[in-house]
């Protein structure tokens, strides 16, 4: 049921700040006809009877069943949409045979607007399904078919961050699928900007325009400072790859004698909305920088593993108040789940506290230092943080805050969660879900307010 103009009553959580669960126990949430959140109330509110009387009798109140929590929608933060043909596959090599061998092959496919229609409707319904409600998205260097993304996502109701990938260094990309030159990457991006924020369904900006260098390595000088200034005249929201393995991270330092995050900032692309996917070697500068900048990190923990060569110390830059939320890399990453992200940014921190070398003693091999997460930590990058990474008023329920959201059924015949009345109460139901729960737990979906149809 959409909820716009409706109130829900509901019990479920949400991380308003790290480290923070927010229980929520049959609060009622007030949706204005915009989508937004108008007001909350809960049981300990003087009036929460009266005003609960009152939306049931004028038949306003929408109630969730016993079992099923509300919690806000996944933001991710980094998604190949034209990769998902081959997510699962083709992790056996290092990142720039991957990219050479592989995925520009893949990409290059896009061309094809019937294959990039079918492929990009399959991502989105399934990214949908797993309860992702808000996406970041890389597409190709193809205007027809990234518009057809930028299409589907507003056709499904998606809220989507597209990006039309630039890359035009002949050194590093291939004859058959880059720019042609600085210009053609530069009014590239303009046309798609163009197109999706005059794009007639698109009223409620629910679809915005990125500025996408794909990293430093797959562009020119001329389009990365071209595309800073485009960013600095339109405003939009930027995303590339940043310090993301041995290989990426050497190459910028060799090309330009500095690390990849100073590059973008003297090009002009490190700002309030940037996102910088990976981020696994920045140094205390580069954090430094990135914080001062107010830009954020894409963490992708199932990716890194795969590709990056290091894993990216997510509780020193939490820790350091930097902007972090969290990346699949659909499909450097295996999995378009953002609750097995979650566990798989827990799992990377505890490795990187406690090592992994067994010839070691427990002391030399815990070097790093404290680097330990929760599945506290875990829930807030996945949702609130990414709202704050984006820039967006999504993750979190507040009054003002748009009402994107999701249902977790714990009762679902096929789901994988367990709950036992005498044992789960409280921050542990939480718990229970970021570990265990599934796509057949994921019931409902609202963006907006506006309820979308799950595959």
């Amino acid at each position: 049921m959409d909820l716009r103009n409706k109130t829900l009553c509901a019990s479920g959580f949400h991380a308003p700040e790290r480290g923070k669960i927010d229980i929520l126990d049959e609060v009622l949430i007030d949706i204005g006809a915009d989508g937004t959140i108008a007001a909350m109330h809960r049981p300990s509110d003087p009036n929460y009877r009266t005003i609960r009387e009152a939306r049931e009798e004028g038949g306003e109140l929408v109630t969730l069943p016993v079992g099923s929590y509300l919690l806000p929608g996944f933001v991710d933060l980094h998604v190949h949409a034209p990769q998902y043909p081959q997510l699962g596959s083709a992790l056996d090599v290092p990142l720039e045979v991957w990219l050479q061998k592989y995925t520009f092959p893949l990409e290059a496919r896009y061309e094809d607007l019937a294959f990039a229609k079918r492929s990009y409707g399959l991502l989105v319904d399934d990214l949908l399904a797993n309860g992702t409600t808000t996406a970041l998205y890389f597409a190709t260097v193809h205007q027809d078919a990234t518009r057809s993304l930028a299409d589907i996502c507003l056709e499904k109701g998606q809220r989507a961050l597209i990006g039309k990938v630039a890359m035009d260094n002949a050194d590093e990309c291939p004859d058959y699928y880059r720019d042609a030159s600085p210009d053609e990457a530069i009014e590239g991006t303009r046309a798609l900007i163009d197109y999706i924020t005059n794009h007639p369904d698109n009223v409620e900006k629910k679809v915005l325009p990125v500025i996408t260098p794909r990293f430093v390595p797959s562009c020119t000088d001329a389009t990365l400072e071209g595309l800073g200034a485009l960013a600095k005249e339109c405003g939009c929201h930027v995303q590339t790859h940043c310090s993301e393995s041995d290989w990426a991270h050497g190459y910028v330092l060799s090309r330009h004698g500095v690390t990849d995050t100073e590059a973008l900032d003297r090009f002009g692309l490190l700002g309030r909305r940037t996102v910088l996917a990976h981020a696994n070697f920045l140094t205390d500068g580069d954090m430094d920088k990135v914080r001062e900048r107010e830009a954020a990190v894409a963490h992708c923990p199932l990716s890194n593993v795969y590709f990056a060569n290091a894993v990216f110390p997510l509780k020193a830059a939490l820790d350091k108040g930097m902007h972090v939320g969290l990346g699949t890399d659909v499909s450097g990453g295996p999995s378009a789940s953002m609750l097995e992200n979650c566990r798989g940014a827990i799992l990377m921190s505890r490795a990187l506290e406690s090592g992994v070398d067994p010839k070691r003693d427990a002391e030399a091999r815990a070097s790093y230092g404290p680097a330990q997460i929760d599945f506290r930590d875990a829930f807030y990058i996945a949702t609130a943080g990414g709202g704050v990474a984006l820039d967006l008023p999504i993750g979190q329920f507040k009054p003002g805050y748009l009402f994107d959201a999701i249902v977790v059924d714990t009762k679902a015949p096929k789901g994988s969660v367990r709950l036992f009345d005498e044992f789960d109460s409280g921050e542990q139901i939480l718990q229970k879900i970021i570990n265990t729960a599934s796509k057949p737990n994921i019931a409902t979906a609202w963006v907006g307010g506006t309820n979308l149809r799950l595959p």
